[in-house]
């Protein structure tokens, strides 16, 4: 059923507040925004121009918020499952940022509870899939200008050095929040997607060198393997000494593709006719948006008022979930992962 009016909540509002100017951007009508920090949400009152009364720091007060029919889930990782369910419960319409859940019973709980309400629409906000250097690549690879896919590589390298000197116990440093699937299934969502396949082995290592406030690897390179013949490699590291980036590379064989989320340009190395490789690289300018929020409101929006398909469904939120906690077990125990996709 076509949404004829959107309404939306936001509760969280760290990586929220993106999202709550992605549905300002679109036009939709803000019923409420919630968070439990009280700087956070005078913040996001005043930048937006809302009025204070529909601010709150208890999100049952959204949930239960008649008028709204469309919720933005941003808060910590681990609320996401009880909040989720409880948003099904009241008859909304969800979209969650990533990751969907930190552990199998709380992923097959949620596609269980999205299945179980199919008059509530829900996706999952792996965000790099509308960014634009991202998006641009993926054109390039669908139009077949790299020939034959053989190898992809792709990288979560961003250091939280600074959230632990601001908080030492905040939510990061939970054990069950593994950095592989809280920062690490951008670099793995977006293989997936760029592949248009899900890798059926993964064999990886971690160390943990960097970060004292965590007890899990603070680094891990994993390597994947993808239907097709396609090897794949992704490396996270939530305490690395640069600045935060998404370097990406694709190779196939008529040509390569060297990119990230930050830069303005990235490198493109096209075969000729006789199958001989560039000396040089085409640069090809995009646009820096590396968290795409109105682009990625959008399309939900769209799905919801015309019915238009929805790329990040559950089930892919749950997969690339599925594929981190792959590169977890086999980090711990030195042996090569089946991931399990049946939900």
């Amino acid at each position: 059923m076509k949404v004829e009016k959107l309404v939306v909540g936001v509760i969280g509002l760290g990586m929220g507040a993106n999202h709550l100017k992605g549905a300002i951007n679109y036009g939709a009508e803000i019923g409420g925004i919630c968070d439990t920090n009280p700087e956070k949400l005078a913040k996001a009152l005043e930048d937006n121009n809302l009025p204070a009364e529909i601010g709150t720091a208890d999100y049952h007060d959204i949930v239960n918020n008649k008028n709204i029919n469309v919720v933005i889930i941003a808060t910590p990782d681990q609320q996401h499952r009880t909040q989720i369910e409880e948003c099904l419960a009241a008859g909304k319409h969800i979209m969650c940022e990533k990751p969907l859940a930190l552990t199998r019973d709380d992923i097959n709980a949620i596609v269980k509870a999205v299945e179980a309400h199919p008059e509530c629409k829900f996706m999952i906000g792996q965000i790099c899939r509308f960014t634009p250097a991202f998006v641009q690549a993926k054109k390039i690879i669908e139009e077949g200008k790299l020939g034959d896919l053989y190898f992809v590589e792709s990288e979560y390298a961003h250091d939280y050095q600074h959230m632990f000197e601001a908080n030492p116990t905040n939510w990061r440093s939970d054990p069950d929040r593994n950095g592989v699937v809280g920062g690490g299934c951008h670099a793995v969502d977006l293989l997936r997607w760029l592949v248009n396949d899900d890798p059926n082995e993964i064999y990886a290592h971690g160390t943990h060198k960097l970060l004292p406030e965590v007890t899990y690897d603070d680094a891990n390179l994993a390597i994947l393997k993808f239907p097709g013949n396609i090897m794949g490699k992704v490396f996270v590291s939530t305490g690395c000494k640069r600045n935060y980036t998404m370097r990406t590379c694709i190779y196939g064989t008529k040509g390569t593709l060297i990119f990230d989320n930050r830069s303005d340009t990235f490198q493109a190395f096209f075969a000729d006719d006789e199958g001989h490789g560039a000396a040089e690289p085409e640069i090809i300018p995009v646009e820096v948006n590396n968290h795409n929020a109105t682009a990625e409101f959008k399309e939900f929006a769209d799905h919801l008022v015309n019915d238009t398909p929805i790329t990040t469904t559950v089930y892919e939120g749950a997969k690339t979930v599925a594929a981190c906690l792959a590169i977890i077990e086999s980090s711990k125990t030195g042996k090569i992962v089946n991931p399990d996709y049946n939900f």
